[in-house]
């Protein structure tokens, strides 16, 4: 377990808690990042750290130099782009420029970060590896280009031998969260009181440490070709309101909105962000998907792998926690 390991996207949520846990258990650590990346993540990073656009061929080709495993955890994580086709475009090339190198390298194994987001949710019971989405099946530019990436990805194990498994985290929560994602503008919004409401809606939570002891795992144990999902506990948006509420001593909001009527608001939204340029909020993509409860069974990876995670009350602890402490919640 010493030889070198090369982890993308270790300035982001999920690739720096990887690039610790990779350096935790002994092995030599390299990460790539753009030298425009935020900081934050990176000040003590474990490792050696190397600048690199993933676009560029000729730079993940000099990262790759001497590595025997990859983490390609990096991706454009936007629910909302000026051009959408542009997140479609950057998931689907970095995969590819980065399984390329790897190949060329001899690389012995890489793990490469999906999401749920590839599956398709079910009604009445937790969806599975076997759920399966198309390009067809999925809300927004974000979906659609993890979709076409893992494609790829399995285009390349079956055709060329590219020995790489792929993990599907579900919803990560936890320290570190500095841009926030998606849901960590929902628990620093709830926390400070500006969430009076909420649409009747369900997610998969999981702490950011167990995804990324997960990717560990697939790397020691997972088959080469095969899906493990990375999830923790399903709960309701009002539950999940209703946990941090506590955290944070807020009374929760009790005002269940139907999706319809906040399709207008979106819209604005999304017009006043061509503008701003700034992510919206609220957006119509996310109000589509919120029409799913989004559920995930991760017994493939439990029996599999070993992967075991913990309750969801504490990984939004943790997470309240830290965004407190970086002075995003002022309660």
């Amino acid at each position: 377990m010493n030889d070198l390991v090369l982890i993308t996207g270790v300035s982001g949520f999920v690739g720096s808690a990887v690039a610790r846990a990779v350096a935790a258990a002994g092995a030599p650590v390299r990460g790539l990042a753009r030298a425009s990346s935020a900081r934050a993540n990176l000040h003590d990073f474990p490792g050696e750290l190397v600048e690199g656009d993933l676009r560029d061929e000729a730079a993940v080709a000099r990262a790759m130099a001497g590595v025997s495993r990859v983490y390609h955890v990096a991706a454009d994580y936007r629910l909302w782009a000026r051009d959408p086709e542009e997140i479609v475009r950057n998931n689907r090339d970095t995969t590819r420029i980065v399984c390329e190198a790897a190949l060329a390298a001899g690389a012995r194994r890489l793990v490469y970060t999906s999401s749920v987001a590839t599956l398709t949710p079910v009604e009445g019971r937790p969806a599975t590896e076997a759920d399966a989405a198309t390009e067809a099946d999925v809300v927004g530019a974000y979906k659609r280009s993890k979709v076409v990436a893992e494609r790829l990805v399995e285009a390349m194990v079956r055709d060329r031998g590219l020995p790489a498994v792929i993990v599907n985290p579900s919803t990560p929560v936890g320290p570190r969260d500095v841009r926030p994602t998606p849901t960590g503008r929902i628990i620093v919004e709830a926390a400070n009181g500006r969430m009076p409401a909420f649409v009747d809606s369900g997610l998969n939570l999981v702490h950011v440490d167990d995804v990324a002891a997960g990717h560990l795992l697939a790397m020691a144990r997972g088959r080469v070709g095969e899906r493990y999902i990375l999830g923790g506990e399903d709960v309701t948006l009002a539950e999940m309101l209703t946990e941090i509420a506590r955290l944070v001593g807020r009374t929760p909001p009790r005002a269940k909105l139907p999706v319809a009527p906040l399709m207008p608001l979106a819209w604005a939204n999304e017009r006043l962000a061509r503008v701003t340029g700034r992510e919206p909020f609220l957006t119509l993509d996310a109000l589509k998907m919120s029409r799913h409860a989004m559920f995930y069974s991760s017994a493939k990876a439990r029996d599999e792998l070993g992967y075991r995670a913990r309750p969801h009350a504490e990984a939004l602890a943790d997470a309240v926690a830290w965004f407190r402490d970086a002075g995003m919640i002022t309660r």
